[in-house]
């Protein structure tokens, strides 16, 4: 009998650089990972949804399901949010679950799923102080923060900084140890 591939659930919010989101799924596949994607609702439009889809073998979810509908995706041995917004970190860190993405996140917490999020925001919305707390309160919960240094507001962003993989760099120890 051959074991299956732990399954990653991959987080997508509304941003610049939510098309790229190809450059993880891909590191996740040649790790011997399955991936769904997950998307905001906003962050739905960031992405090429046939690609995504394509390249997954799975339908991208944004929506809740109603109840009787099958599930179209397996559970998660783990979850990996990038690009996460400020948006999606406040409200996450405030328990606020008004979209399915929210509500996978929130309800991680209680699963005991490992979870990284990779942030990606500039310099102007990160000084703001509900950020931080927002970071402490992810990191007191177990969540893996990764490294990226918000942008300077006027820029697009720095997409050739964004680290993809370091999403799963993050959670191989926590897979790891899960065993």
């Amino acid at each position: 009998m051959t074991a299956q591939k732990p399954f990653l659930y991959v987080v997508v919010c509304a941003s610049a650089i939510a098309g790229d989101v190809g450059e993880l799924i891909n590191a996740a596949r040649e790790r011997r990972w399955d991936v769904g994607v997950i998307a905001t609702p906003q962050g739905l439009g960031f992405l090429d949804t046939d690609a995504v889809e394509a390249r997954t073998g799975y339908p991208i979810r944004s929506a809740w399901r109603r109840p009787g509908d099958p599930r179209p995706l397996p559970p998660p041995d783990a979850i990996a949010v990038a690009p996460a917004t400020f948006n999606t970190i406040n409200k996450w860190a405030a328990g606020i679950s008004d979209t399915l993405a929210l509500g996978i996140l929130c309800e991680a917490y209680g699963l005991g799923i490992p979870t990284a999020v990779l942030p990606y925001l500039n310099a102007a919305m990160a000084a703001h102080p509900a950020y931080s707390a927002s970071l402490e309160r992810l990191r007191e919960m177990g969540v893996l923060i990764g490294s990226y240094r918000p942008h300077d507001p006027a820029a697009e962003g720095e997409a050739d900084e964004y680290r993809w993989e370091e999403a799963l760099e993050l959670l191989a120890p926590a897979i790891t140890s899960r065993g």
